[in-house]
């Protein structure tokens, strides 16, 4: 067992899992077992799945919300994979009782399982009092998923390698957006595939900056230089994104509009919290049927420990 000298609690605890979103996304490389290397600005939503946990004899999961239903309740759960996995790396076998309510879209490309796996680490890491430092963690999360680690650093990054390296954004500024996603998931995999299938062995520079911008207009310059390098491989899988994008493109206030992560959600953003809820109005007016929600854009959301 690793770990720390942490105090066991009969306390309940819970824990938000923002949405992760890609400002840019650059694809820099492969590595020789296949997996892809990134470069990608990576901010949070004022959205988010809750997770709570209370102190119980079993590990049980309990699934509410509007995506309840959309993913899977038993092993297969990125948030009982988490709690397994500390449990191993720890040498326990305690149990928990936790309560998730699913609000965010899964396969979503704004991280909604790697999330909610993080959340699941920070709040047993607590709850079972094992002291697990920041290091030990974000280890356990990059087994989970690439994106369980920024998950769990919750602040602006520059996320790099396969998800490990993890170096301090510069300050964000205000700004809000506007999160879409056309009512499909889409599977990273078969996105990655498909842009080797268009693009080959092209690979982009890295993206990073050192320089605060200060407004969301100033932002939305330093990133329409950068791109998101699976966007158009996912929108040749699921042409509904283009639609989105064109519809972001076409409303008021919206000073950039691109996709998150490997897909289908995008994102525009925003200048106000006025001109974001006056966005998801009209495109929620015009496409019933999309998911659409006006978030704040955040730069620091949680700590890592619990």
């Amino acid at each position: 067992m690793t770990g720390g000298h942490g105090v066991k609690t009969d306390k309940s605890r819970t824990v938000i899992a923002p949405a992760k979103i890609n400002l840019y996304l650059h694809v820099t490389g492969r590595r020789a077992d296949g997996y892809h290397l990134l470069d990608s600005l990576v901010a949070f939503a004022g959205i988010h799945d809750v997770l709570r946990v209370n102190p119980a004899a079993e590990l049980t999961l309990e699934l509410n919300g509007p995506f309840a239903e959309d993913v899977p309740a038993g092993s297969g759960n990125l948030v009982l994979m988490a709690a397994q996995r500390l449990r191993e790396q720890a040498g326990i076998n305690d149990g928990a009782a936790l309560k998730l309510t699913k609000r965010l879209p899964p396969a979503a490309g704004i991280g909604g399982g790697s999330a909610d796996a993080a959340a699941a680490l920070r709040a047993l890491n607590g709850l079972w009092g094992l002291g697990f430092a920041d290091k030990e963690l974000l280890a356990i999360g990059l087994k989970l998923g690439a994106d369980v680690p920024v998950c769990l650093r919750g602040r602006a990054v520059f996320m790099g390698g396969v998800g490990e390296n993890l170096i301090p954004a510069p300050a964000l500024p205000r700004a809000w957006v506007v999160l879409v996603n056309p009512g499909v998931s889409l599977s990273t995999p078969t996105v990655f595939e498909k842009r080797r299938q268009m693009t080959g062995d092209d690979f982009s520079a890295p993206g990073s900056f050192d320089y605060a911008p200060r407004d969301a207009a100033e932002l939305a310059a330093v990133l329409a230089k950068r791109r998101n390098d699976l966007e158009d491989a996912a929108a040749a899988l699921i042409p509904a994104i283009g639609e989105v994008l064109a519809a972001l493109n076409e409303t008021a206030g919206v000073l950039l509009a691109r996709m998150s992560g490997s897909g289908a959600t995008c994102f525009g953003l925003m200048g106000t919290a006025e001109e974001a809820a006056a966005a998801a109005f009209a495109l929620a007016g015009a496409h019933p049927e999309w998911w659409i929600k006006a978030a704040s854009l955040k730069s620091n959301i949680v700590r890592i420990g619990g």
